[in-house]
């Protein structure tokens, strides 16, 4: 049974997420971990620079995606949780630079937080895929 996407016509249609996402039984669910704006070395890539950290924390998601066998189109869920002082159509704006035009679009929930781990991190992406 494939991933159903969900987007009611009574809701916002959006290019840039999907409603609800309906996973079969069974499964394999990546479960990935808050990706920040760090390199291999653990050094803060972008400092200050939202667009900056929120490509980073992408090659990182895409990464992880990568050493699982999966790839943009297995998620199905991304929570963002951005510095309240940034700017996030700036960083919703490098999601849909790397998203582009595909369809079915994973969930995306966005929260505004005081300050993440580190006062240098502007944000945190953490996602689900289903595995093939």
């Amino acid at each position: 049974m494939p991933i159903e996407h969900l987007n009611p016509q009574s809701l916002h249609a959006s290019p840039a997420f999907t409603q609800a996402i309906i996973v079969p039984a069974g499964a394999r669910v990546l479960l990935i971990g808050g990706q920040n704006a760090v390199d291999r070395h653990g050094q803060v890539v972008g400092k200050g620079d939202i667009v900056g950290q929120a490509r980073q924390a992408l090659r990182n998601l895409e990464a992880v995606l990568d050493a699982a066998g999966a790839t943009l189109e297995d998620l199905v869920k991304v929570t963002v949780v951005i510095d309240h002082s940034a700017d996030l159509r700036a960083a919703f704006g490098a999601w849909m630079s790397l998203w582009g035009a595909r369809s079915n679009p994973p969930t995306v929930t966005v929260l505004r937080v005081a300050g993440l781990a580190n006062p240098d991190y502007l944000l945190e992406i953490e996602a689900q895929a289903v595995l093939a």
